[in-house]
């Protein structure tokens, strides 16, 4: 696998490396050691996927805090998206900032969120689905987020959101 760090410290887009030959290709999407080589948390205990019949489509911002703070490691495995992590840490040099990505089926790149990191996308192709492996289960208790048009965050995303949940819509405004 090829890692490459994110402009959040602890975040990388992965990249499967490909063993190609007359059937196709072979490529690891998870190693423990490699994950661990990195300094990321390679724990399982949760796998859920996401499927989105628009274009169009926003899910987010997502986190969970202590003591169910989760790692993600997200995949489009059909269609695209536009995925986007904000660094919500509170002692980070990067607090606010945001990153965002293209996942796809085509590109099968990964993106693996840190703890404390909130995590969203917006559908860029009708019927995408999203893979994730969480390092926690879900806690609704403890699960937090924020609209993705926060004007703290001031979000940049290559279309407009036609498709949301109520409640990603009614968020109240973040507050550090």
């Amino acid at each position: 696998m090829i890692f490459t760090e994110t402009a959040l410290p602890g975040a990388y887009a992965i990249e499967p490396e490909r063993l190609t030959d007359s059937r196709g290709f072979f490529a690891r999407t998870f190693c423990e050691r490699e994950f661990r080589e990195h300094g990321l948390k390679p724990v399982l205990v949760q796998c859920s996927v996401s499927f989105n019949t628009r274009k169009g489509t926003w899910r987010g911002m997502h986190y969970q805090i202590e003591p169910f703070a989760e790692t993600k490691l997200v995949r489009c495995t059909k269609g695209a998206i536009w995925d986007v992590i904000v660094d919500l840490r509170p002692d980070s040099s990067t607090f606010g900032r945001n990153v965002g990505i293209e996942l796809s089926a085509e590109n099968r790149r990964m993106l693996y969120v840190p703890e404390l990191v909130a995590h969203g996308f917006l559908t860029l192709e009708a019927e995408s689905e999203v893979f994730y492996q969480m390092s926690q289960v879900y806690a609704p208790d403890y699960a937090r987020g924020f609209r993705w048009d926060d004007p703290y965050f001031a979000l940049q995303l290559p279309l407009e959101v036609s498709t949301i949940s109520e409640r990603d819509r009614s968020y109240p405004d973040f507050r550090p």
